[in-house]
């Protein structure tokens, strides 16, 4: 039996969903228990590397939002993906900075982008836009061309050419 295997038949009954594609696992968990499922991935089944922090808008009423957490077990050669849907009214999850200090830099970035909170981040703060900027552009209702008057819009014409 493979090691993915094995890893899905122990963990299946802590998610909500097991997906495999590719020969990589894709756990779907409850976002209440998304720290303790990494954790548990991390202290008892070596995924020692978090390769990136990813967000998705849905754009959906209720679950609107979905985090998902690209891990990777070097001594074991396996990669995992972890996914929770957030609700949109509170898009929170506990931070894993703790778990994998490189996690604070993508979770700063899906605050600044997305508006996804961290319990427990050391130093959550934007990192692109000012404090005191009121939107996400990653989010699907962000205007396309930016918040009307906040920068000049390009002309309509393009430019004549030189002579």
């Amino acid at each position: 039996m493979s090691a993915l295997s094995l890893l899905r038949e122990a963990l299946a009954s802590e998610a909500l969903e097991v997906r495999e594609h590719a020969g990589e696992l894709t756990f779907i968990v409850e976002h209440s228990r998304l720290k303790s499922f990494l954790r548990l991935l991390k202290e008892k089944y070596d995924f020692d590397y978090l390769v990136d922090i990813g967000a998705t808008d849905h754009f959906v009423e209720g679950l609107r939002f979905e985090i998902v957490y690209n891990i990777v077990s070097l001594s074991q050669r396996l990669r995992l993906r972890v996914k929770a849907r957030l609700p949109e009214a509170s898009p929170t999850v506990e931070t894993v900075s703790d778990l994998w200090p490189s996690a604070a830099w993508h979770e700063r970035e899906a605050y600044d982008m997305m508006g996804i909170k961290f319990e427990g981040h050391p130093d959550l703060r934007r990192m692109y836009l000012p404090e005191d900027f009121e939107y996400y552009p990653l989010r699907k209702e962000f205007p396309l061309l930016g918040i009307p008057g906040t920068l000049p819009l390009p002309p309509k014409e393009p430019p004549k050419p030189y002579v």
